[in-house]
């Protein structure tokens, strides 16, 4: 049975999904399309994983008065294979489903809302979260506490009544967790380091599967 006084909040890529390789060669096209030089590697956009786009390109070189133009390109061509280069993450589909049992569940993510459904929909999980919260629907994204705030307000969060956990992959879901105010699992599934991980949770786990498992012996 449902606890209604339990909520569990999920991030997306490195979490549930893996779209390393759409993200990866969709940055790759826009370069391609925009005429820029990228010398860095694949791990160089790897590393930058989670955070929003725009500063994704500032840090890979791209000028910042162009960034917009690299944005909409990547956005246009991202749309078209989204899908078809993503992967749900193994024992993802168990994760949301065992967490829609034990609490209230929702999605936190840095991505968009217009790729973000369509991803979850794709993947049949859509039906297991009650908020999904994306970079259009805040002014700051993680690391800043606004996302999961935006997210517990439309959930009609308690904090004297309400448990929170933020579960995400990367030190930005982690710091966005301890802002907020809430509990936090990192999880090893994704693109965040162990040892970087445990700067800023004192709880880390092989996947959302072993983070859900957890707490459902413990909250």
């Amino acid at each position: 049975m449902i606890n209604k006084n339990k909520i569990i909040l999920f991030d997306l890529d490195g979490t549930l999904i893996d779209s390393t390789d759409a993200i990866v060669s969709t940055f790759k096209h826009s370069f391609n399309e925009l005429n820029f030089n990228f010398n860095g590697t694949d791990k160089d956009i790897k590393n930058l994983i989670g955070y929003p786009l725009d500063i994704m390109y500032k840090n890979l070189g791209v000028d910042e008065s162009k960034v917009w133009d690299f944005v909409d390109s990547y956005k246009n061509r991202y749309r078209i294979i989204s899908k078809e280069q993503t992967t749900l993450l193994e024992n993802a589909y168990e994760a949301v489903e065992l967490a829609s049992k034990i609490a209230r569940v929702s999605v936190v993510t840095t991505k968009t809302r217009m790729y973000t459904i369509p991803l979850l929909d794709h993947f049949n999980i859509s039906q297991f979260f009650e908020i999904v919260t994306g970079r259009e629907n805040v002014q700051n994204p993680k690391p800043h506490p606004e996302p999961i705030l935006v997210t517990l307000t439309q959930m009609n969060y308690d904090r004297k009544k309400d448990s929170v956990w933020m579960i995400g992959d990367t030190k930005l879901d982690l710091i966005a967790a301890n802002e907020a105010n809430i509990n936090s699992i990192g999880v090893l599934c994704g693109y965040g380091e162990e040892n970087e991980l445990k700067k800023y949770t004192n709880h880390i786990k092989k996947d959302s599967f072993e983070a859900i498992k957890f707490l459902s012996s413990n909250i």
